[in-house]
């Protein structure tokens, strides 16, 4: 039987996912359900982008079928209204906004080194509609900032949604969803003091250490929360696997910060049998890659059990 736990279960897929909705298009079963199913076991490819719709906030969890039909009209509309004034305000703030093309110029050099093309050499990104979706991103939320390196988030909506206005609206949705993860000056700094309490708390030998050896440590590892841990994985479809669990909120709020208190629980040992400092810690971290998000978030949510 332990063979049989140790089988990863079987993503929703396209069928499961039509059997929870009824004949007008209402969701039969409650959000909370569905949240708990995913966080179990996945959304199949298949139905990723019509279920992160729901789980974003871009469909009502409520709505019939027509009333998405009508939302999705809306959401195309307010995009392309958003989208003019963007253009006919542009003049005024490369020359009024003094950040607007310090910005300009991190998203054309972010998007420079962004490779479109697939394994079989098709082109698979348009850089420039990426570049109009971050430049209007920054425009309709200054106070954002705009992080370095977003250019790769927004790559994983590119390639999950189709419409140019699905891709805007589930990138802004997921940052406000996760605001109080990966928006740097909103949310880095508490998720930075929230994990530190948590080390402390669960962990003091380590806390001790990481005192004594490595203060900045803990500071140093904003890059995991502004990018919510994408850069930990080894494929595409373990970062959408790990944000669809924050999206839905379980097992908990801040889960993320049980998430970087799990990564750091896989080097903890080495850096206390090696007695290491700041900067080789940091080096311990960053090599932290090709990760699985099944077991990462399956060792997150036994730490989350523990607490």
């Amino acid at each position: 039987s332990s063979c049989l736990q140790e089988a990863k279960p079987l993503p929703i897929d396209r069928n499961e996912w039509e059997g929870y909705f009824d004949e007008s298009g209402h969701l039969a079963k409650s959000q909370d359900f569905i949240s708990s199913i995913i966080l179990e076991r996945g959304l199949d490819p298949s139905v990723r982008s019509e279920a992160w719709k729901f789980l974003t906030g871009y469909y009502p969890w409520s709505s019939s079928r027509d009333e998405r039909l009508a939302v999705e009209g809306m959401r195309r509309k307010n995009y392309e209204s958003l989208a003019k004034m963007c253009d006919k305000i542009q003049p005024l703030l490369e020359t009024e906004h003094r950040d607007f093309s310090r910005v300009c110029s991190f998203i054309n050099s972010d998007l420079q080194r962004l490779y479109t093309r697939d394994a079989q050499g098709q082109t698979r990104v348009d850089k420039k509609q990426m570049e109009k979706i971050l430049l209007l991103s920054y425009v309709c939320n200054t106070e954002a900032e705009y992080q370095q390196g977003f250019h790769e988030m927004l790559l994983l909506f590119h390639l999950l949604a189709e419409q140019e206005h699905e891709i805007y609206w589930l990138f802004q949705f997921f940052l406000q969803k996760t605001e109080h993860s990966c928006v740097m000056n909103i949310g880095v700094g508490k998720n930075l003091i929230m994990l530190k309490a948590l080390i402390a708390f669960m962990d003091p030998t380590f806390a001790k250490h990481l005192e004594g050896k490595g203060t900045q440590v803990i500071q140093s590892l904003f890059p995991w929360f502004s990018f919510s841990f994408q850069r930990v994985f080894k494929s595409f479809y373990d970062v959408w696997r790990l944000w669809e669990v924050f999206l839905i909120g379980k097992p908990c709020r801040n889960f993320q910060v049980i998430v970087a208190y799990t990564l750091l629980q896989m080097v903890r040992d080495q850096i206390l049998q090696e007695n290491m400092a700041g900067d080789d810690i940091l080096m311990l971290c960053g090599n932290l890659v090709d990760l699985d998000a099944e077991q990462l978030i399956s060792e997150a949510c036994s730490t989350y059990d523990r607490l």
